[in-house]
Formats: C-alpha cells, structure tokens, sequence
C-alpha cells in the first residue's frame, strides 16, 4: 500500500482489481472446487469427442479410406486436436469460456481483468496437456491449493485466472438509521470511507444477528475502530450502534445522489434530444 502525504490511506482487498484510478473492482475468482469440477467436465468432453473421431476411423466405409500405415498418425492428431487444439480454439472464441466452465459459472480472464487472446489459450492448452492430462490433474491441484486464486501453471505462464461470474445472492437486511444517532446523521461526514470497508460493514450487520455476543462484540470492534478514521464526528454510542448509523447514512446519501442525478438529466433530456432551431421532427 502507498501512502500519500496529507491524504488518508485507503486498503484494498487483495482479492481486489484496482484500476490505475484507484477505483477497486469486486471481481471474485473462482475457487478450487468449481475449477476442478469445470476442468473434470471439460476432460470428460474432449474425450467424447476423440472417441467420437476414433468410432468414425472405425467404421469400414472410412477405414478403407485410409491406409494402415496413416492409422496411427491420424489417431496421435485427432487426439492432440482434441486436447490442444480445440481447447484453444474455444477458449479464444468464446473470450475464456467452455462447456466446464459454464456450467460452473466460471471464465478466464487476463491478470488485469481483460478479455483473453489465442497466446493466452495456446499458453493455457499446451500447459494443460502436462499438468492436467499426463499427471492426471496433480500438478494443477497441488499448483491451485498453493494461491488464492486457485491458478495452474498455465495460468501463471499465461498472466490469465478464472473469474467467478456467479457472485452469491445479495440478501443484505436494509437498515435504517438508529434513533440514538438520528441528530448525528444530519451533520456526520462519511463520505471518504473506501469500498471495501463499506461492504464488509455491511456484511457484518447481515450476519450479526448470527453470531455470538463475544464474536459480534469483537467484530463490531475492530470495524468501529477502521470506520473511525473515515468519520467526523464520532458519536459515543455502542460500536454496532455506529456501524449501523454509518452504513445508513452512507446509503441514504448515495441514494439522494443518485436521484439527484436522475432528475438533473430528467430536466436536460429535451435540450439534449431535441433539433436546434426548432426544426420539424422528419421520419
């Protein structure tokens, strides 16, 4: 983390993308479990298709076709088509996604969040072969259990990581401001609180009720002591009081922004769509 003279710091999540604007992207990865099962789907497609291929060379009308000495070559080809090239090809295609990957919610993605290109996938399918097929998926697991991104060597190679597109249900409870704090709430400044901070007080509140009496104390402690530092005034009320207060105003006043915004562009829509000089509609 950088610090800057005069200006509050500000942490980021490491599962966090941070833009050159310092603005923390909520992008998850997806963790070991999906990815083992998406690459176990994935396997068990291409497969599919190499048997297919073999059953077709099978077949006496396409045998004859092809000379017993080619017999071999065509079926070391068809399987590294299956393995390499078709891997490839669809990840590049489909910009980092699969049949496994679908069906688990999952995509590759660059380093920095972007769109994979056909380097990244070659990198990903070549590596795969090893890590995946010939040590029968030890490599990737041992490599996946080692990071919190759950990457394989390829992955690393490549600069690439599987992005969860399945983010969990946001049942957050809507909090309204606590009665002890309403007089606070009027003149109270949290407008410098970063992102993170806000949604992991939010999660707490959700889960409050869940915990303990000494997990909630501790939890509602700590958040209260790193939200304090974003706040002015500091009201002297119960540490789960006061993140309740702040996750309410902080809502409410981005909500009125948001409004406030709306209407602005509400007034401004006839000047923006509307033909200068009063000119007739023309269809």
């Amino acid at each position: 983390m950088t610090s800057v003279p005069g200006a509050a710091s500000v942490e980021f999540d490491d599962s966090e993308l941070v833009t050159g604007e310092a603005v923390a992207l909520d992008l998850r990865p997806t963790d070991f479990v999906l990815r083992g099962a998406g690459a176990l789907i994935d396997a068990v497609v291409y497969f599919a298709v190499w048997f297919a291929i073999l059953f077709a060379i099978s077949l006496p009308f396409v045998s004859d076709l092809i000379p017993s000495s080619l017999v071999m070559p065509v079926v070391i080809s068809s399987l590294v088509v299956c393995l390499v090239v078709l891997p490839m090809v669809i990840e590049t295609l489909t910009q980092g996604k699969s049949l496994g990957k679908l069906a688990v919610g999952a995509r590759i993605v660059r380093d920095d969040g972007g769109a994979i290109t056909l380097r990244h996938a070659a990198i990903r399918s070549l590596m795969g072969v090893i890590e995946i097929y010939l040590s029968l998926g030890g490599i990737a697991a041992l490599t996946g259990l080692l990071n919190s991104k759950a990457k394989r060597l390829g992955d690393y190679l490549a600069g690439t990581y599987a992005q969860n597109e399945r983010p969990p249900k946001d049942n957050a409870q809507i909090f309204g401001v606590p009665v002890e704090l309403t007089g606070w709430a009027a003149t109270a400044d949290v407008a410098r609180m970063p992102d993170t901070l806000s949604r992991r007080i939010a999660q707490f509140l959700t889960q409050a009720g869940s915990l303990t009496a000494a997990t909630r104390d501790r939890v509602s402690r700590e958040l209260a002591n790193e939200a304090s530092r974003f706040v002015s005034p500091i009201p002297n009320v119960d540490p789960v009081l006061f993140l309740a207060g702040v996750a309410a105003v902080r809502r409410d006043r981005e909500f009125a922004a948001l409004q406030g915004e709306r209407a602005r562009l509400t007034r401004l829509a006839p000047v923006l769509r509307g033909l200068p000089h009063r000119f007739p509609e023309r269809s």
